[in-house]
């Protein structure tokens, strides 16, 4: 078993074909809210990723999960993310990101909201050359219009940062997909304008 990331939440390990996720403790905080925490996150990603494996949404598959060891044992989705293959800038770019758009588009219609959308969080699949998305530590289930535009504007926030040789391009690709896959987008797009305005007005 190899440690191959650590975050803020949690130590990522590989072996072979899976992936053990294990939820940090935090010295910080009182150790029973500190437990009581770290298996409410963790039971809720296991249910974010049945529930996106019951509709065939290309995610890392759950193959278990302990709220005793606060640990995730998932597929390990192989190929290169989608923060490396933009940046070669390729004629690809504007198909892949209208792909994104339709797994947020996706997401969001099932009423799960990711919550740490950027291109590091994305995989084209080595094989089926799909788009997935990985990292749901932070997901949550949500009907509101609001959070999906915020999911939205974090990953406008992102792509602005992290591609800005194709930005805004890339995001207006991003929307078109977002509004193929989804039947509520106009809403949450009328909304997204609102939370831009709300970030505007908090850089003054």
């Amino acid at each position: 078993m190899k440690l191959i990331a650590q975050g803020a939440e949690a130590k990522l390990y590989r072996e072979n074909a899976t992936i053990i996720k294990e939820r940090l403790a935090k010295a910080y905080r009182h150790p029973v809210l500190d437990e009581s925490l770290r298996q409410f996150r963790t039971r809720r990603e296991a249910k974010v990723l049945q529930k996106l494996e019951d509709f065939q949404f290309p995610a890392p598959h759950l193959r278990e999960f302990s709220d005793k060891r606060m640990s995730i044992v998932m597929d390990f989705v192989p190929g290169n993310t989608l923060k490396e293959v933009l940046q070669q800038q390729t004629e690809e770019s504007e198909h892949l990101a209208k792909e994104i758009g339709q797994r947020i588009g996706q997401l969001h219609q099932a009423d799960v909201i990711h919550s740490d959308l950027t291109t590091s969080n994305m995989i084209q699949h080595l094989e089926t050359k799909q788009v997935n998305l990985i990292d749901f530590g932070l997901s949550f289930f949500s009907e509101k219009a609001e959070d999906k535009a915020v999911d939205l504007f974090l990953l406008d926030r992102a792509l602005e940062t992290t591609h800005a040789e194709l930005y805004p391009k890339i995001f207006e690709q991003v929307l078109a997909g977002y509004q193929e896959e989804n039947p509520r987008a106009q809403e949450i797009l009328e909304r997204l304008d609102v939370v831009r305005k709300r970030g505007r007005n908090k850089k003054r």
